[in-house]
């Protein structure tokens, strides 16, 4: 059997609703085993996720992460993506890496916003301008077409050049104004310090928090975690691992309890919002199941 090559062609067979659908099918399905393996030097990171779930077979993805690429115009993330046979274990597909990181991680972050933000959102804050930030507009915008987008970024420029590519996307440059007038805030930097503040928010709001993959890394502060109920995509790759929620735990701030519910809590209703007035919290800590349902979305549609 010849080894199906999938690149970023394909992206034109996809939609974000779909796969948002896909994902959910795919926690329908029996638990993902997964393993993990980070290594690092200084600030740059070496990830190996693994996954296999009955019925849609086994990944292997590997990403490298060198933040200072940004500086000499390189893309900061890269690494490949490989798809095995469920039925025989044979090699049966290599993805496109950037196509999967993509449509993997803002489907992750649009498929809880779809459960937990408030119903038709009116404001729309995009927390970062990078490549993440680029493909959250696309897929916040599929979904909630009817919202007004705004954009804020540690450099101004680097704003002002994604928003050129949204007609109608907003520039701001007051983060605490612009955090408590955002019905989502959707937040994707290299931060290892807190961005959001949980004095910033109100009732009603949901804030989705993707950048923070290494276990030094966060994007919001205690308080954010205080106000909110939390919600993850996986238990398994984001309690022990990451320092959005492995640091607070670790100074008693929160519980495991506090962690309402996963992906896999889905179909027990569990993972939804309770009120208009609660603050929701989701934390994308990705994973190679997720990757895996992902990539097996992208293979079908690519025909």
């Amino acid at each position: 059997m010849s080894v199906r090559m999938i690149g970023p062609e394909a992206e034109a067979r996809l939609d974000w609703l779909a796969l948002c659908r896909a994902i959910e099918a795919g926690h329908a399905r029996p638990r993902a085993e997964i393993g993990d393996t980070f290594l690092y030097r200084g600030g740059d990171t070496l990830l190996s996720r693994a996954a296999w779930i009955d019925g849609l077979g086994q990944l292997v993805k590997t990403a490298t992460i060198f933040p200072g690429n940004v500086a000499v115009g390189k893309p900061a993330v890269n690494g490949s993506a490989a798809v095995y046979s469920d039925v025989d274990g044979t090699l049966s597909a290599i993805v496109d890496f950037h196509l999967l990181t993509k449509w993997k991680t803002a489907g992750d972050s649009l498929c809880a916003a779809l459960r937990l933000a408030p119903k038709d959102p009116r404001v729309i804050l995009i927390v970062g301008a990078g490549t993440v930030g680029r493909s959250l507009r696309q897929a916040y915008g599929a979904a909630f077409p009817g919202a007004r987008f705004q954009l804020w970024n540690r450099t101004p420029v680097s704003a002002a050049r994604l928003a050129g590519a949204f007609p109608g996307t907003e520039v701001v440059t007051d983060l605490a104004a612009a955090v408590a007038g955002a019905d989502i805030v959707t937040c994707a930097t290299m931060a290892t310090e807190p961005v959001i503040r949980g004095d910033w928010l109100r009732p009603g709001q949901h804030i989705d928090l993707i950048g923070a993959y290494r276990p030094d890394m966060r994007e919001a502060d205690d308080a954010a975690l205080r106000r909110a109920r939390i919600f993850v995509d996986s238990r398994a790759t984001t309690i022990g691992h990451i320092g959005e929620l492995k640091i607070p735990l670790a100074a008693g701030v929160i519980s495991e309890g506090d962690v309402v519910a996963d992906y896999y809590d889905l179909a027990s209703g569990a993972f939804a919002r309770r009120s208009e007035d609660e603050i929701t919290l989701f934390k994308n800590g990705g994973g190679a199941h997720l990757d895996l349902m992902v990539a097996r979305y992208i293979l079908d549609a690519a025909g």
